[in-house]
């Protein structure tokens, strides 16, 4: 056993988590086929099958690029998963203003912004459109960006009031990058670890030292088009690279607590 090993077995767990990042995919409601890719079904019940374990006492149903810009699942799972979950959904940034304050009231906390799979594409209206949910709804967008790619992104994001990245933004050579962003107040999701190329325990470790308040953790549960599906692991892998109770208990609940307003 390395070093290593030894200290993911050995690390301390967390006493609750809110999960920052999940998918529901509910086959009742339309699913549309994306880059030749269309998801099994993982409905409510799966998931809290796959999460009887831990200790979870709330979360964020993320929209999937097979969903599109259709919220018919969303209020579904919801209310399915409890009042301590919360969604953030896929936009046009031609939706009405009607349409984002009724998600609002429905448990929706912001837009997702999906480059990665291509459901929007190109970044010239990013930064209207992100000052415009915020103001009229308190929403943030959140980004589905290879890190590569952020060089274009970050004065953009950084203007801001509100913002996250997700997947520890997917490469190693991009975690430069994002210390940037969280050094700007942008939130970074740790999650989906069996699809980035980033070395989750240097990537937590120093995006920590950089912005303590940045951190979230999210299972990506279940997990598609990754190369393995989260397992336990991660979450000692984690909590292995944090120097504290202090530290695991911000990194796996009260930063997403503040940051998505669900109550602990």
């Amino acid at each position: 056993m390395t070093a290593t090993d030894q200290k993911i077995t050995d690390a301390p767990q967390p006493h609750r988590i809110i999960d920052a990042h999940l998918h529901i995919y509910n086959d009742t409601y339309p699913l549309i086929e994306n880059q030749g890719f269309l998801p099994p079904p993982f409905s409510v019940e799966d998931y809290q099958h796959r999460t009887r374990d831990l200790p979870i006492v709330g979360g964020v149903v993320v929209s999937g690029s097979p969903q599109g810009f259709d919220q018919k699942y969303l209020k579904p799972a919801l209310d399915g998963l409890g009042s301590q979950f919360v969604g953030i959904t896929n936009l046009p940034s031609s939706v009405s203003d009607e349409k984002i304050l009724s998600l609002r009231d429905s448990g929706v906390r912001g837009v997702r912004v999906n480059l990665k799979r291509g459901v929007v594409s190109g970044l010239d209206n990013l930064v209207d459109f992100g000052m415009r949910i915020w103001e009229l709804a308190g929403w943030h967008l959140e980004m589905y960006v290879d890190s590569r790619e952020l060089d274009e992104i970050i004065p953009k994001l950084i203007k801001l009031p509100k913002a996250s990245v997700d997947h520890l933004g997917m490469a190693r050579s991009g975690l430069s990058q994002v210390r940037k962003l969280a050094e700007a107040g942008v939130h970074i999701k740790a999650s989906g670890f069996g699809r980035t190329e980033v070395d989750v325990a240097e990537a937590v470790k120093k995006l920590y030292e950089t912005n303590p308040d940045c951190l979230m953790f999210g299972t990506d549960l279940p997990s598609n088009r990754a190369e393995r599906p989260f397992n336990r692991t991660d979450i000692s892998m984690v909590a292995g690279a944090l120097d504290s109770d202090e530290a695991i208990d911000k990194v796996f609940a009260r930063n997403a607590a503040k940051f998505y307003d669900i109550k602990l």
